[in-house]
């Protein structure tokens, strides 16, 4: 076990605000840094977790829930993880915080209009061809942190919101 423990990022913002990209190119800096950070991606997750997703409110409870355990255990044994997950009540991640005592929530903010042209993944297509009602800051309300230790902006360059997070990890000494 690592004589410290590790920290955690949570990303959190509506689907296709950045959270990914930033969350890609922060692991790539802390990496040249040497510094290991394990990211926890929701989708990646949920195919280990909940394999056939409904997405619906006690799935998602218990799924957010399990990704905190997850996110504490390994910060316990001096593992660094970043969180990409919309978790959209606010409630997901203040229970991850009161796990994790080196926690950073770290808000992507972005105009859902903005997030509708990316959609990579094709969740506002579906939501909008009705084979969906549950995408957050859409059909389902999403709650934004009421004081998020830093807030990223999704349009501006991937690399933006990474320097800011690791400017804010040197800030609270986690660096």
């Amino acid at each position: 076990m690592s004589a410290q423990p590790g920290f955690a990022i949570w990303m959190t913002g509506i689907p296709a605000s950045g959270k990914t990209s930033i969350t890609r190119e922060l692991v790539r800096k802390l990496a040249a840094k040497k510094v290991h950070a394990v990211a926890l991606e929701s989708d990646e997750m949920r195919t280990i977790l909940t394999p056939e997703p409904t997405y619906g409110p006690e799935e998602r409870d218990r799924f957010y829930k399990t990704l905190a355990l997850i996110g504490a255990m390994l910060t316990r044994s001096g593992v660094n993880v970043v969180f990409d997950a919309t978790a959209h009540k606010r409630a997901y991640r203040d229970y991850a915080r009161s796990l994790i005592p080196r926690f950073i929530e770290a808000y992507v903010r972005c105009p859902v209009e903005v997030s509708m042209k990316r959609d990579p993944k094709g969740i506002y297509r579906r939501a909008a061809a009705g084979k969906t009602a549950s995408v957050p800051g859409l059909q389902t309300p999403y709650e934004p942190p009421l004081r998020p230790e830093a807030v990223l902006d999704g349009q501006a360059p991937p690399e933006a919101g990474a320097e800011a997070l690791l400017k804010k990890l040197q800030q609270v000494l986690y660096l």
